[in-house]
């Protein structure tokens, strides 16, 4: 294995930059300040949960030359905590400062249509699509097999600019109420399991995977993952090979999320998160390195920590702010088990389908773990 070379590392006191000031955000700078890094982050929202925890926090817009300017000036490496960070602003600075990943890996993968374009070149299977850009696009999906989804090519997240489609008859009206932006219509395919893994790579091309995990999202948003995964023998091996192959092709430095689906005999995959991810939030309890350290260490040529599940199982479920329906939850409830982690966000507003935690549970199975986090996030409302 090819070790690190000690004079192209970035190490402490060193400024680390992170464009986006969410809750991913707020775990990256919290691993990096606990291994002596200080933290430059860059969110319009002054409120963010990252920016309470950084050194500098930049309140303004994540295209403003200012600030832009002045973290190529102090920080060592820049990296971004969401895929729609500005490709093309982040290129204004390249040459100044080292960005991880690469403004032409977040550009590939903030783009459903050119994020899939890439994945077929390179050989990879995705579920059958074609684009909708145009109203001669309506005419030529007479021949895809529906039911499908059309998701818009930009910005969709969490089921979130995206619309079921039964039939031909309803693409046009499905295509108006997304606003006839840029989409991709993508076939709806009866899975037998959604999956995930997480891959560090370094710009020397070192890789390290985190567990495969296996995921349930209900509307469209993340509700449960659990880990190890119920895959056949060998898959998980083949899975890691796939994400870090796929890392490979990117050209990616940082971490990188992989969504999959299985379907029949196939593994497809549905799309790529070029930094932490929601499913590998697990990792902050139940492995040696968690995904945000993992993040720091790959982007710095630092390395990369274990991967190893230190337990049997391990199940995350997502807190949303349907939850403070009532009032604020009563975490008592669930904080009697010691098997439970309780992860709150530090947002100032709960909102029904915001984020706003997750609660974790370490147990001897997978199954065990999500049913005790499902039966304790039931038992916070009351």
């Amino acid at each position: 294995m090819t070790t690190p070379d000690p004079a192209q590392m970035i190490t402490p006191p060193a400024m680390l930059g992170i464009l986006g000031g969410g809750q991913l955000g707020r775990y990256f700078v919290m691993a990096a300040r606990t291994m002596g890094y200080r933290t430059t982050v860059l969110e319009p929202d002054p409120d963010a949960p990252a920016g309470k925890v950084a050194d500098v926090h930049l309140v303004a817009p994540y295209d403003d030359h200012a600030a832009l300017a002045e973290m190529a000036a102090t920080c060592a490496v820049i990296t971004t905590e969401f895929e729609n960070a500005p490709a093309g602003a982040l290129r204004s600075i390249e040459g100044l400062v080292p960005i991880r990943p690469s403004p032409d890996a977040l550009a590939t993968c903030q783009d459903r249509l050119a994020e899939k374009a890439f994945l077929d070149d390179i050989g990879v299977n995705v579920a059958p699509y074609m684009p909708i850009t145009t109203a001669d696009h309506l005419q030529a999906a007479a021949d895809f097999a529906f039911p499908a989804i059309l998701k818009t090519a930009r910005l969709g997240y969490d089921g979130k600019g995206q619309v079921l489609v039964a039939s031909i008859a309803g693409l046009a009206m499905a295509w108006d109420e997304l606003g006839r932006v840029p989409c991709v219509l993508e076939q709806r395919l009866f899975l037998n399991r959604e999956l995930s893994m997480v891959v560090g790579r370094t710009v020397d091309g070192r890789t390290a995977c985190f567990p495969l995990a296996q995921n349930q999202h209900v509307r469209g948003v993340l509700d449960t993952t659990s880990v190890p995964a119920t895959v056949p023998k060998g898959a998980e091996a083949d899975a890691a090979e796939l994400c870090i192959y796929i890392a490979e092709q990117l050209n990616f430095v940082g971490v990188l999320g992989v969504e999959m689906f299985v379907h029949q005999h196939d593994v497809l995959v549905n799309e790529l998160a070029p930094r932490p991810h929601n499913t590998g939030h697990f990792t902050l309890d139940a492995c040696p390195t968690s995904q945000f350290e993992q993040q720091v260490r790959a982007i710095c040529g630092l390395a990369l920590g274990s991967t190893n599940l230190l337990m049997p199982g391990v199940a995350m479920v997502n807190l949303m702010g349907d939850l403070w329906a009532n009032g604020e939850p009563q975490w008592q409830f669930a904080l009697t088990e010691p098997s439970a982690h309780l992860h709150l966000y530090g947002k100032t507003e709960a909102r029904p389908g915001r984020k706003m935690g997750h609660l974790t549970v370490t147990t001897g199975t997978a199954m065990g773990a999500t049913s005790l986090a499902r039966r304790l996030r039931k038992r916070v409302t009351g």
